[in-house]
């Protein structure tokens, strides 16, 4: 597979582009392993995702295919140390949200699911015998994951869950009800979240498949249809009664919601990269479109308008780019709080969608058309702008820091 050497950010092949999006030369920056990540990565996107990924958006169904090249990568696990897992930068795993996002946001969600959300819990809140028996596999994609927080009756207010647990000898019985769990009917490995009814305390348990490849009775998921927007990943509604899951199964480290939370810290800058993925590729198609589409005889890069929106992208684009290295940067220093990653995500949620709209108008009815992929990036950004918290959310949680009183009750 070849990869790009250059220190600046090369246009997406695939779609024709020929636009720097990395306008102030951030990636000029970036470290030689940082480097490798970002080219191995946009290669891997390039080649092998672009080519396949309208179809099996336009049908709705995950391209498992790709997994075997995915798991060559050795990108699995981003920042965690050990297990086989690459133990990258914040920055490099940035990149790998990024450049995944330029080519596919289904893709990259499944990369959030397994990698950051599961992987991230089970280290972030599993025991060293726990951590040593699940991520090894998952690292190298052998077994997939899934994260299960949200129910059908809480979603930003997820804290108030109440799928429950009680224990039953060296046993746990859960039952409840998930919704829009991203591969939760098909994960071999799923983070379920459900209340203690002894303390009231939120607890973390995995639910594997048994050797047949089957979950265990008491685990009923479903599929989601219908959805506008990253139709290639799949999520799941998932109907749990009478579940009964082992004790050593239970997370040793998740005693509360506050535990919960670290990894919902810890995972949310992925989707501030991810949103600078979708803004990156929108506006170099529409740059690239510009420079090409004639109307009235003449293309439409050169008219006053057309400039006017392609520069107040592309500086939409430069200060969602810088927020996010900024992000990195205080992250990899242990000083990024929570307040600061939601600022960053309700800003590049709305960047990012205003760029993609901006995008899809500019290439008039020919973006509503999947080859010209602006519609998927599009639709996609819809979805990150819900997930992780909504713009609503997060700037309750920025005007708090801000004020010191809550919003929320």
């Amino acid at each position: 597979m070849t990869t790009t050497t250059s220190t600046r950010s090369a246009p997406a092949a695939a779609t024709g582009t020929t636009t720097d999006a990395d306008y102030f030369r951030l990636d000029d920056d970036l470290s030689p392993e940082e480097i490798a990540v970002r080219d191995k990565v946009r290669s891997f996107a390039e080649l092998q995702v672009l080519p396949v990924i309208n179809d099996y958006w336009e049908r709705a169904e995950f391209p498992w295919e790709l997994l075997p090249g995915l798991a060559e990568l050795g990108i699995i696990g981003t920042t965690i140390q050990g297990y086989g897992c690459p133990g990258m930068s914040r920055k490099a795993a940035g990149l790998v949200a990024r450049e995944m996002a330029r080519a596919d946001g289904s893709i990259n969600t499944f990369i959030g699911v397994h990698a950051n959300l599961c992987m991230g819990t089970l280290n972030m809140l599993g025991s060293e015998t726990q951590k040593a028996r699940w991520l090894p596999e998952m690292a190298q994609l052998k077994k997939t994951g899934a994260f299960a927080l949200t129910e059908p009756e809480h979603g930003s207010d997820s804290v108030a869950l109440e799928t429950s647990a009680r224990r039953e000898g060296d046993t746990w019985v859960i039952d409840g009800h998930k919704r829009w769990i991203g591969n939760g009917d098909a994960a071999d490995v799923v983070v379920v979240f459900a209340r203690n009814v002894e303390d009231g305390k939120v607890n973390a348990f995995v639910v594997e498949k048994d050797e047949n490849n089957d979950y265990p009775a008491g685990y009923a998921p479903e599929r989601i249809t219908g959805k506008v927007g990253k139709r290639a990943i799949q999520q799941a509604d998932i109907l749990i009664k009478d579940l009964r899951v082992p004790d050593e199964n239970r997370l040793t480290g998740c005693n509360s919601f506050k535990d919960v939370s670290r990894v919902l810290q810890a995972t949310r800058g992925g989707a501030s990269w991810e949103a600078v993925g979708h803004a990156m590729a929108t506006f170099e198609i529409a740059a690239d479109y510009a420079s090409r589409r004639k109307q009235f005889g003449n293309v439409i890069g050169g008219y006053q308008l057309v400039q006017s929106r392609l520069a107040n992208m592309l500086s939409e684009l430069t200060t969602m780019q810088l927020l996010c290295n900024r992000m990195a940067e205080l992250a990899d220093r242990g000083q990024l709080t929570n307040a600061q990653a939601s600022m960053v995500k309700m800003a590049t949620a709305q960047k990012g969608k205003w760029i993609c709209n901006e995008a899809r108008d500019l290439l008039a009815g020919n973006g509503l058309l999947l080859e010209n992929h602006v519609a998927r990036h599009m639709t996609d950004m819809e979805v990150v702008s819900t997930y992780e918290g909504t713009d609503a959310i997060q700037s309750l949680l920025v005007g708090r820091d801000i004020t010191g009183i809550s919003a929320f009750k």
